[in-house]
């Protein structure tokens, strides 16, 4: 059975993902197989594995600083909320069922066997397991059954690395009262403080890291300096999606629906010399710009309402209308169509008819209840991005059906060939994720947008 380690956090966004990330590419080149796992995650960005099954994105990237192919076993149970209250629950990969919050605590501890199983078959295949928790150990409203934080630590026997992101400060309060608020046994697991995304001069932290190690005998065993490293982020406080402005020459307004999902989708357009990327949330905030993207959505009906709600689907319609450059991905695809469906209410518990979409794409999307997952790849044959070679992958339950003639993409996946997306004029729309990653589908768009 392979040795493990846990890193757990004072509070979400504290840094954990690319701390195990780091420590899997660290222990990988020290010789070691390792491997990473988080027994329960909570995000809208997840990703497809080889064999068609959904895990989260932040276990890809470590799967892919481990230098192994991501498995599902790493992210055995995701959790993608659709509203304020309830979440999608996959388990291995598959849709489970869609719960409340109430619903869902009380189901877990029937799903430890699964965290469990999946646990100990990566255990028996590496030398060191690399565990992340989630949010905070010491949410004690929560602890009853914890299956992601002490509580898995304590099931697998792992040693526990405890950051604090110092950042919007107060990280010695952080540290602190998370040690306080854990049980005894729990504090004697925890064997190293890391004080992470530190700006400035170390040494005028000395007193704090002395009065703190005095009080918990606990030694701080690093100070990590805040650094925009270019990995994708996975948490809805990412502050990327506050973004309002840059200095590119070309200008991407991506609109921000309160229910984004796969935004990592443009981590690699941000990147991108001469486009700049910001993100629109009022119509006062949309401009002039060169591209208008609608990403994804985890909840599109809610996310349709919202954007005629805040009036940007005027401005979206008429900035098609006078020839921008318009892009859908998934969520955004399904609402650029004629209309979108929801018989079984797959989405949100009540059924729903049809509600118009804003018309730009002659589609029509039905939710149902199977969740499509798979890999796919093609060349586009329409629409303002012609000639580029994509490949991505599909997430979602919608079946979009084409209308009329508007077919953009030849798609391939293991099993089939078929029109993967809609294009007219200067909009393009696609199903598949993660389209930016393509060097192809970047060029196209910095030829045409530039034009």
């Amino acid at each position: 059975m392979a040795r493990n380690i846990m890193i757990q956090g004072t509070m979400s966004n504290a840094g954990k993902s690319i701390l195990c990330a780091a420590l899997c590419r660290v222990l990988k080149q020290d010789g070691l197989r390792v491997v990473p796992f988080k027994s329960q995650n909570m995000a809208l960005n997840s990703g497809v594995t080889w064999d068609g099954l959904e895990m989260g994105r932040a276990q890809i990237l470590q799967a892919q600083a481990a230098g192994v192919e991501p498995d599902v076993r790493m992210n055995p149970i995701l959790l993608k909320p659709c509203s304020d209250t309830g979440s999608q629950v996959i388990v291995n990969g598959k849709v489970i069922g869609q719960y409340s919050a109430r619903a869902y605590f009380a189901m877990k501890k029937s799903l430890i066997p699964a965290v469990m199983v999946s646990y100990e078959s990566l255990a028996n295949e590496a030398d060191v397991v690399v565990i992340e928790g989630a949010g905070s150990p010491a949410e004690i409203n929560l602890k009853q059954d914890d299956i992601v934080n002490m509580g898995l630590a304590r099931m697998v026997g792992a040693p526990v690395l405890l950051a604090g992101d110092i950042d919007p400060g107060g990280v010695f309060a952080q540290l602190y009262g998370t040690v306080k608020l854990l049980e005894e046994e729990e504090q004697r697991r925890i064997k190293g403080l890391i004080i992470n995304k530190f700006r400035g001069d170390r040494s005028l932290l000395t007193p704090g890291i002395d009065l703190l190690e005095e009080k918990l005998d606990i030694p701080v065993v690093g100070i990590l300096p805040y650094l925009r490293i270019g990995l994708e982020e996975e948490d809805s406080l990412s502050e990327r999606l506050r973004k309002r402005s840059h200095t590119k020459p070309l200008d991407a307004a991506v609109i921000r629906f309160p229910r984004i999902s796969n935004y990592t989708d443009f981590d690699a357009l941000e990147e991108h010399p001469l486009i700049g990327v910001r993100y629109v949330e009022e119509k006062n905030e949309f401009g002039v710009p060169d591209l208008v993207i609608l990403p994804g959505s985890k909840s599109t009906l809610a996310d349709l309402r919202w954007l005629r709600e805040t009036g940007l689907s005027d401005l979206v319609l008429a900035s098609a209308q006078n020839g921008t450059f318009t892009l859908g991905i998934c969520g955004g695809y399904q609402m650029l169509g004629e209309a979108v469906c929801d018989p079984e209410g797959t989405e949100g518990g009540a059924t729903t008819r049809c509600v118009a979409g804003l018309g730009l794409l002659p589609v029509r999307t039905v939710f149902r209840r199977r969740k499509v997952r798979r890999k796919v790849s093609g060349t586009i044959r329409e629409g303002f991005l012609t000639g580029a070679w994509v490949y991505g992958y599909e997430i979602h339950m919608g079946d979009t059906q084409l209308l009329d003639e508007c077919h953009a993409v030849d798609a391939r996946d293991v099993s089939d060939t078929r029109e993967e997306a809609g294009a007219r004029g200067t909009v393009d729309a696609s199903e598949a994720a993660d389209l930016w990653d393509a060097a192809g589908i970047r060029e196209a768009a910095d030829t045409k947008v530039a034009a």
